[in-house]
């Protein structure tokens, strides 16, 4: 049996039915799971985590990352462009990756979201040339320590049949559908505690035929994992639809079988009223992703009305080269300041957007097994050190994580097990790694 115990935390914030925080409180994990939580809890034998000073937090879930993108960040040409042009100056940039950079480029986006104090992400991979898998990306996770959420993303559009993609980086849906249910009798775990789950994905509407979508859906169904894809992410988007399928983007998706609690959309910048209380109604999920709709110039989204509606929202950084950064403390921040901007000061607060980053991102992704701590949940969490110079002053150290910060987590814990220690990666020299990532990208600007 395992024991650690972290004790006397400035205050715990258990995000469970009571919304409880506890000042001075302590949490003893054992075997991967959250044990108790309270004050003056006693373990003999225990590893002990001292916590004074800090505040300690359910790990902070990642609903939307595109883990390739960390490969190609700031490229010129691509840095004041919309959506689509954004994509049309990656794309062949990507089609030059193999399964060694996919793999590398997670490991340092795995290691980022880690270092913000992220314990469960969502990817969603939608390209795989020159022999690249979803297997690249899941070896990643299995080395950084993460609990990991890949998607089987696909595009089968191209430029000629009218598509955004090269048509080189398209495939056929057969071969789409073949790999979709190879890696989810391979690699999905449906069990309580599962690190690895798998999800259904095909990119969006302007790369994959309704026909796919369709299949898709009904695959998922039938394996009973979950879907994924982009939706109402910008003008755009809305105008595509309207163009293309002679519908919003939100009743093209419940026309194929995207709504209902095994669904979530990034982004849904753009929903309108209709949409949001579709979204209710059907408890479809949303990654909201606050700093990359701010780059791409996409908007604000509507998540003040969506969470009054009662629709699941979470956070997502998206992928690097649409953020630039994958932090998702400072995510949350963003969020919180989006919402304000829109809507005023009282629009959101720290805790809520709290939440968002926790408790709500483990509902959008249906682990009810993580999000909160308490007893029998799993034992992933925040330790956060608000001695330094960014919390210095604080009156509220709760709303001052969010406001104020640290950015960087002091340790963080996935199922039980240390995954940063004072603030650097435990699982990985990450050193190494990032150097293996710049000869990477070197190599590809080449």
């Amino acid at each position: 049996m395992s024991e650690t115990l972290i004790r006397k935390a400035a205050v715990v914030v258990t995000m469970d039915g009571a919304r409880r925080e506890i000042a001075g409180g302590d949490v003893l994990i054992r075997d991967g799971q959250i044990a108790a939580v309270g004050q003056g809890l006693v373990a003999p034998g225990a590893e002990v985590v001292e916590a004074a000073g800090c505040v300690v937090t359910p790990g902070l879930v990642n609903t939307h990352h595109h883990l390739y993108q960390t490969l190609t960040r700031a490229v010129p040409g691509g840095q004041d462009a919309l959506l689509f042009g954004w994509l049309k100056t990656l794309y062949p940039i990507w089609g030059r990756f193999g399964p060694e950079e996919m793999f590398v480029s997670a490991q340092v986006g795995l290691a980022e979201l880690a270092l913000s104090g992220c314990t469960l992400t969502s990817d969603h991979l939608y390209l795989y040339p020159n022999g690249a898998r979803l297997d690249d990306t899941i070896a990643a996770a299995a080395e950084v320590g993460l609990r990991f959420h890949p998607t089987r993303g696909a595009m089968s559009i191209g430029e000629s049949a009218g598509g955004l993609p090269p048509d080189a980086l398209v495939e056929r849906e057969a071969a789409i559908l073949e790999d979709m249910i190879r890696v989810v009798d391979r690699f999905h775990d449906p069990r309580e505690g599962a690190m690895v789950r798998v999800g259904l994905a095909p990119c969006s509407p302007f790369s994959v035929s309704r026909d796919l979508m369709r299949e898709a859906a009904l695959l998922a169904r039938d394996k009973r994992v979950m879907l994924h894809t982009h939706l109402a992410e910008n003008d755009e988007d809305i105008a595509y639809s309207l163009a293309q399928f002679g519908c919003r983007p939100g009743q093209y998706a419940e026309d194929l079988g995207w709504t209902g609690p095994d669904v979530w959309h990034a982004h849904c910048v753009k929903l309108d009223g209709s949409e949001i209380d579709l979204f209710a109604r059907s408890r479809t999920g949303v990654a909201h992703c606050p700093c990359s709709n701010c780059r791409l110039g996409s908007g604000i989204a509507p998540v003040r009305a969506m969470r009054d509606a009662g629709v699941r929202v979470g956070l997502g950084v998206d992928g690097s080269a649409s953020n630039d950064a994958g932090n998702l403390v400072a995510e949350a921040r963003q969020a919180l300041l989006l919402q304000r901007v829109a809507r005023g000061a009282d629009a959101m607060s720290a805790r809520e957007v709290l939440e968002i980053a926790t408790l709500g991102g483990a509902q959008v992704l249906g682990r009810g097994d993580c999000g909160s701590l308490a007893p029998g949940k799993r034992a992933d969490l925040a330790i956060w050190d608000m001695a330094g110079v960014e919390g210095a002053g604080s009156w509220d150290p709760v709303a001052g994580l969010v406001l104020c910060g640290p950015t960087r987590v002091r340790d963080l814990f996935v199922e039980g097990r240390q995954v940063v220690r004072g603030g650097q990666m435990a699982t990985l020299d990450l050193g190494a790694v990032i150097a293996r990532q710049n000869r990477l990208a070197a190599r590809l600007g080449a």
